[in-house]
Parts: C-alpha cells; structure tokens; sequence
C-alpha cells in the first residue's frame, strides 16, 4: 500500500460492507476507493447504480422508438400518473424548464401526448398519454422493472422492504430542504490569490 493511500484510508473512518475477499473479484481500485474508502460513500452507490440502469435502458428505447430521455421521463411520468402538469414532472425529474418543454412539445407533435388546459389555473396544461404514447409506457416498463429486480437479487424480501422504507424517508427528508440548495452546506474557501495571479500572467 502507498503512503497516499494510507494517509487518505487513516482519514476516513471505515465503510461497513466490504467483502473479505475483495480482491478476487476483478475490481477496479478506483471503485473499491469510493465505495470503501470515501467519505460521500452514499452519493457514489446511488450515482454509480444510476449509471447502471439508466445507460442500458434509455440507450435501447432510444433506438427502438428515437425517444431521449427527457421524452421517456414524461411518458414513464404519466403513464404513472396520467393528468398531471409540465410542473409536477419537472420537480420531480429536475429537467430544466425549457429541456422539458421541447420534450412535450416533440411528444405532443408525434401525437404520443395530448394537453388539455388546467380548470383552475389557466397558465397550465393537464398531460396525459395518447393509446400509442400508453403502448410505449406498457411496451417498456418491463424492461425497466427487469433491471430493478436484477440489481435488488441479493437481497431478501424483507431486506428489499427494508430498502424501500429507508430510501423512501431520505426522498421525504430532502422535501423540508430550502429550493435549490442544502441546509448548512459548508462554504467554498476563497479563490487562491497566488493561483489566480499565476492565471492572469500566462500568455494567451
């Protein structure tokens, strides 16, 4: 072990869950620093799963049905949840406004959704899926639960029900956090003077 590494595991209290025989299964010791030896050991399990489920997924409807995933995002959304508005889905999915309004307008214009306006607020429109933007929905979700089920296999029932609870209460958690930010998040330190100035006398 190197010196970097011994000073960098010393500093980070140790992750719960690495195997014994960690070395024997064939992986990379970047992975194996940020799911055992990284202090924002939660962020990278779910940023690396997502990586994982998403990539093969929205790659495949992409070339079966030419859909991005903003545009799956909406059909999943309502075929979920039929009459909601852009606004529901945008705070759900964090899209931006206008990535998520060419979304709809492509969708509307492949008549695989159709707007009705809001009955009581005028500037929204209910969405709801068209017969083939539902057959789209039916047509892949199975893939979507298949790739579920493959990564939740070793786990029990009850441990899978355990998940589900405890992912559930961190997602409602993080509805009491203030628009956009995160409480008490520590500040940046200022900018390195001696940096800066190094930057400024460099030769274009």
């Amino acid at each position: 072990m190197s010196d970097s590494s011994r000073t960098s595991s010393s500093r980070t209290p140790p992750v719960p869950g690495r195997p014994e025989a960690i070395d024997g299964l064939g992986i990379d010791a970047v992975t194996i620093a940020r799911l055992w030896e990284n202090p924002s050991w939660f962020a990278f399990r779910f940023n690396y799963l997502s990586l994982r489920y998403n990539i093969p997924l929205y790659g495949s409807i992409e070339r079966r049905y030419g859909l991005v995933r903003p545009q799956v995002a909406v059909i999943y959304s309502l075929g979920l949840r039929d009459m909601v508005t852009a606004r529901d889905i945008g705070i759900s999915y964090g899209f931006p406004k206008n990535t998520l309004s060419r979304a709809i307008a492509s969708l509307e214009k492949r008549a695989l959704l159709t707007r009705k306006r809001h009955p009581t607020d005028k500037r929204s429109w209910l969405l709801s899926l068209t017969a083939d933007g539902r057959r789209i929905f039916e047509e892949t979700l199975p893939r979507f639960v298949h790739v579920q089920d493959e990564m939740l296999k070793p786990l029990t029932a009850r441990e899978r029900e355990t998940l589900s609870v405890l992912l559930a209460k961190i997602v409602l958690n993080t509805f009491s956090w203030p628009a956009d930010d995160v409480p008490g998040l520590p500040p940046l330190p200022p900018p390195d003077t001696k940096v800066r100035k190094a930057h400024d006398h460099e030769a274009p």
